[in-house]
């Protein structure tokens, strides 16, 4: 009798390859993870560096802003300083530009006459009315072109006079000082037209006596 044929179940291989992952699997996984590890730390990397580099901006921003501050506090008090200095030179010119101006007025009437006289044509019998009358005219002259170059002594126009006359240094009492000087002249007392008028006038008195 023949023995019975033994019958052996084929092994389901397929089925149990689906049932366990296979190495190569477990390997595609572990390199995703290290793949999405590595990007995440670049990116980490990426946002550390772009905040170093806002941070490095704004403390470039933040110097500058101090050094503008600075120079502007720095600038400010210069230009106003500067700008008040300037405006009372300028006021100051150009008081001195109308003082000037007034003295070129008076010396001009006072050279024009002077120069009338001419001693070559004194006759002996005029020879002592004539030195009076021209000797007044001179001294007048005198007296307010040495008061005048005591006012500007000292001033940028001081150096056009060329100090006093030697006769005004010698005499005992002057003329006082600058600014009195000045005042005088400003009430229409010292060098300017009234007084020229008055000196002129005077002349032609003395003249036609």
């Amino acid at each position: 009798m023949p023995a019975p044929t033994e019958y052996k179940h084929p092994i389901n291989v397929r089925s149990k390859q689906m049932e366990m992952p296979s190495r190569g699997s477990r390997n595609d996984d572990y390199d995703d993870k290290i793949r999405s590890a590595q990007m995440e730390l670049e990116r980490i990397q990426q946002e550390r560096e772009e905040l170093e580099r806002k941070k490095n901006e704004l403390e470039e921003l933040t110097g500058r802003k101090r050094a503008f501050l600075s120079q502007q506090v720095e600038l400010t008090e210069k230009l106003s300083t500067s700008l008040t200095l300037i405006d009372r030179e300028l006021y100051e010119m150009r008081e001195e530009a109308e003082h000037l101006e007034q003295c070129r007025t008076c010396f001009a009437e006072h050279l024009e006459k002077i120069q009338k006289h001419d001693p070559e044509k004194w006759t002996r019998n005029n020879l002592q009315e004539k030195l009076e009358k021209a000797t007044l005219v001179t001294d007048l002259a005198e007296d307010e072109y040495d008061q005048a170059a005591a006012y500007f002594n000292g001033t940028r126009a001081g150096g056009v006079f060329g100090g006093t006359s030697k006769r005004r240094r010698i005499k005992s009492t002057g003329i006082g000082n600058a600014s009195d000087f000045w005042e005088q002249f400003s009430n229409g007392l010292a060098f300017n037209l009234p007084i020229a008028t008055l000196g002129g006038l005077a002349l032609i008195v003395y003249l036609f006596k």
